[in-house]
């Protein structure tokens, strides 16, 4: 089809899609946003419509899809969700007073890191636009919140930081450069469970020079010195291309976003993404849901604000003793005063998400319910704070300079708006009575048009001498009817307009004007009330700088009495925060298993790490004894007291960690195609390279992955390393007992164990940490808990006895194990069929022989036994 065949609208819908070529573009068509083309098949597929096409009895008929205008918003919502941009182009003008083609543009590009409508966020986390700058000296990172106004930098020194920063901030969308198209596919500092839509931005776009201008122009500064970035060029640029693509999409200044904030990794503790899935902080790892996992206990938040702030609490630990101090003072006084706690929690939830609403209304994406909602929300702020007034100053200072109600700008929302308004706000019917005396004009003549006319005709009928009556139809509109026998009668300002066989009907240049006023009111109505409702939202623009600082304050204030709500609800503790790196815990608890855990009481522990004797745990018992409960909750009892929370234990001394580091499991990540004992080892080399002496080190089963002697000798190497070269505070878990030896030589090493009681043939894990190395694994007794047949259990003990005392027969079986084989069977296969009874005489067994075991170490022990096993294979 030729570019001249096509119609006006089409060519323009071309002309669009060719300016927005990634986008699929809803144009507007009456009551309808349509899909042409590819995009229609697209959408068709996507959201479930009916392909059809348009111009059907041409050549070359167009695909056609479309949705009602009224619904375009969940529609959109869904092809966000699957990762695409929406271009909008509406109609810019009324198709009733158009010459010829509707005007029609692109109002904004809706991407998945710019949505802004709250009903199709999370409510409880943010929804980040990230853009990364990698440069010869590091990484600039910029992030944006559209929904909220929060936008925040950084620069980055190495992929690793990188990595842990986008597990944190899990972005919807990213922008890089141009030149590094084609990279990301294999990049490794992309965590492998974030799948954000990718776009890449001209280079010109990072420039730093072009980035100050733009930021500059949309903070109203002369420069950036006031921001405290000007050591991070990077940064800024990265910044300023976020900012160009915003303004790009959104077709509009976005004035509030206000302000850049820097902040700088190494001011909080880091959490990488094993870290992160293996403690389940904010998901689980088996269903990935909030519930059952550490954000889901700690999150009794009552504002959305609220949640989001906690959230990026528990991605952003501090490492700073004062500020988590600060925290705990305001947790511990709402703790220690529950009916004080209450009431704050009940003005916190009127607020409501005060930030998203400013954000919706300064984009001009509110309606008049959202407008309403804010002037609610700013009266319940300012009743916030008339409580806040009666709590202790010292505390609660900073919240009440911060907190600001604007009574007057609440007062007159709620003066506007009506209690029950439409979401259109094209349709009038907004305003209250008594808000704008022109509104009231017309609302009483649209609305009371007809008492109007009786008064008019009562007038009439009082000036003249004849009867009349004031009538309308359709045709003439309004018009005063007078019969035949008195139609000569009429005044000289009554116009003629209509002869009928036993009346005349006659119209006044009153009565035009009002008719001009009644039949207009609607539509007037309608545009004077979206002029009022666009003034209000300049108004509530103009403060938005103040309305988004109370709403940082109020998701603050929330956090904190979540945090007290549930220290109180779950018997927590306030932690000491101690500069001597030492990390003692007295009853310590699993916060999400106590929490969940209904049938049976929570054993709790005792845990001692420093920087002297107990510096290295080595952690032995029977698989599903509790060794990795033990481990997760000194990890999570560390994180929680980092965050400023109280945590669950009786007593608890905490030494500011840097960095948590966990090696549990393999699962997550064998989608990558990596095999089980590969990942194990990356993500044990990436501990041992950026852990620090005041790390904390959480490694369950290193070596497990490979063969017996292969599993041991990793381990045991790892373990010398992080306490001779690294020194960091690590839990270690060990199915090889061999490593209970390393207490030995080791200062820093202690052993402990998971107390097991025996009764009968059968175990009882009584779920405590106890000082000394587990003598037995009791892995039999735990197959029979797990079902395993009796035959199965029977025979392993009968193997097992064999194995420990060396009784094998002269083919290198188990002595047991010859009445067992069944006259047919001596050529099958068998697991012990490649043991052979070494001759009396043997090199190996002349130097074995020679060998005085107490003269040797542990490791030399290794050594010989490796070169042994090596000669031995030779000789095969």
């Amino acid at each position: 089809m030729t570019q001249q065949s096509l119609t006006p609208m089409m060519r323009h819908f071309l002309e669009v899609k060719q300016t927005h070529p990634d986008c699929l573009i809803f144009y507007r068509c009456g009551d309808f946003y349509e899909t042409f083309y590819e995009d229609a098949r697209t959408a068709s597929r996507e959201l479930d419509l009916t392909l059809t096409s348009r111009d059907k009895n041409s050549e070359n008929p167009v695909p056609l899809a479309g949705v009602p205008y009224h619904a375009v918003d969940q529609y959109i919502a869904r092809l966000i969700e699957k990762g695409y941009k929406v271009a909008i182009v509406e109609q810019l003008e009324d198709p009733k007073q158009a010459k010829g083609m509707v005007k029609r543009d692109v109002v904004r590009v809706v991407t998945p890191g710019l949505v802004v409508d709250a009903e199709n966020l999370d409510a409880g986390a943010n929804n980040f636009l990230v853009s990364l700058l990698p440069g010869e000296e590091g990484i600039g990172i910029a992030c944006l919140d559209i929904s909220t106004g929060e936008f925040r930098c950084a620069e980055l020194k190495s992929e690793s930081e990188l990595a842990g920063e986008l597990v944190k901030l899990m972005p919807r969308e990213m922008l890089l450069p141009d030149r590094f198209r084609g990279q990301i596919e294999d990049a490794k500092w992309l965590p492998w469970n974030l799948h954000p839509l990718v776009d890449f931005l001209h280079d010109v776009e990072f420039d730093r020079e072009r980035a100050e201008r733009m930021l500059t122009a949309q903070f109203q500064t002369d420069s950036l010195k006031g921001f405290g970035v000007d050591d991070l060029p990077l940064a800024v640029a990265a910044a300023g291309a976020l900012l160009s693509y915003v303004k790009e999409t959104q077709k509009q200044d976005a004035a509030h976003i206000l302000a850049l904030r820097p902040y700088a990794v190494h001011d909080y503790m880091v959490l990488d993404e094993a870290t992160k899935t293996n403690l389940e902080l904010e998901r689980t790892i088996i269903e990935g849901k909030k519930q059952g996992s550490l954000l889901g206990v700690l999150d009794r938040c009552v504002t959305p604000a609220g949640s989001r702030m906690l959230r990026q609490w528990l991605n952003y630990p501090l490492l700073d003793a004062g500020r988590i101090r600060e925290r705990q003072n305001i947790v511990e006084d709402l703790f220690l005063h529950a009916p004080q706690r209450e009431v704050l929690r009940e003005r916190l939830t009127a607020v409501g998400d005060l930030a998203r609403l400013v954000s919706r209304v300064t984009l001009e994406r509110a309606n008049a319910r959202h407008m309403l909602g804010l002037g609610q929300a700013l009266a319940a702020a300012g009743r916030l704070l008339e409580f806040l007034s009666t709590l202790r100053e010292d505390l609660y200072r900073p919240f009440l300079e911060i907190v600001d109600p604007m009574p007057d700008l609440a007062d007159e929302l709620l003066r506007a708006i009506v209690e029950d308004p439409p979401l259109s706000t094209q349709e009038g019917r907004m305003f209250r009575k008594g808000y704008d005396a022109r509104l009231d004009e017309i609302i009483e003549l649209a609305e009371h048009g007809k008492d109007q006319i009786l008064r008019i005709e009562a007038s009439e009928r009082k000036a003249q001498s004849f009867p009349l009556k004031v009538r309308y139809n359709r045709v003439f509109g309004y018009y005063i009817e007078v019969s035949k026998v008195h139609a000569a009668k009429a005044p000289a300002h009554y116009i003629r307009k209509q002869t009928l066989a036993n009346a005349e009907r006659f119209v006044t240049p009153e009565l035009k004007e009002f008719e001009e006023r009644v039949l207009t009111a609607t539509e007037r109505r309608n545009a004077l009330e979206a002029e009022l409702f666009a003034a209000l939202g300049r108004k509530v623009g103009e403060r938005s700088r103040a309305l988004l600082s109370t709403a940082e304050a109020v998701g603050r204030l929330d956090a904190l009495a979540s945090f007290a709500h549930v220290a109180a609800t779950h018997d927590y503790v306030r932690p000491e925060i101690s500069e001597s790196g030492e990390i003692r815990i007295v009853d310590g608890r699993h916060p999400v298993i106590e929490a969940l855990q209904r049938s049976e009481p929570f054993i709790p522990n005792d845990l001692l790490l420093d920087d002297g004797q107990n510096r290295l745990l080595i952690i032995t018992g029977p698989n599903m004894a509790g060794k990795s409960t033990v481990m997760r909750q000194a990890a999570l009892i560390v994180l929680l007291a980092q965050m400023g929370s109280f945590v669950p234990a009786r007593e608890a001394r905490i030494g500011v960690v840097d960095r948590i580091f966990t090696r549990v499991g393999a699962a997550d990540n064998l989608v990558r195609g990596l095999s089980t004992f590969m990942v194990e080892m990356t993500e044990t080399s990436n501990i041992l390279h950026n852990a620090t002496r005041q790390s904390l080190i959480v490694l369950d089963e290193i070596g497990r992955g490979t063969s017996t002697f292969d599993g041991l000798s990793i381990a045991w190497a790892v373990a010398e390393y992080i306490h001779d070269k690294i020194g960091a505070k690590t839990l270690f878990a060990t199915h090889y007992h061999e490593l209970t030896e390393l207490a030995r030589t080791k200062r820093g090493v202690r052993n402990f164990s998971i107390a097991v009681k025996e009764w009968g043939e059968q175990i009882i894990f009584l779920r405590k940490l106890i000082d000394g190395a587990a003598n037995r694994s009791y892995g039999i007794q735990v197959g029979r808990l797990a079902g395993l047949p009796p035959a199965v259990i029977e025979r392993a003990k009968e193997v097992l006895r064999n194995l420990e005392t060396g009784e094998l027969d002269e083919t290198g079986l188990p002595s047991f194990a010859r009445h067992r084989r069944g006259k047919n069977d001596a050529n099958q296969l068998s697991l012990f069929g490649a043991m052979k009874t070494p001759p009396s005489s043997h090199p190996i067994l002349d130097e074995i022989d020679r060998t005085v075991p107490e003269a040797l170490s542990p490791i030399e022990a290794l050594n010989l036994i490796f070169r042994l096993k090596k000669e031995r294979d030779m000789e095969k």
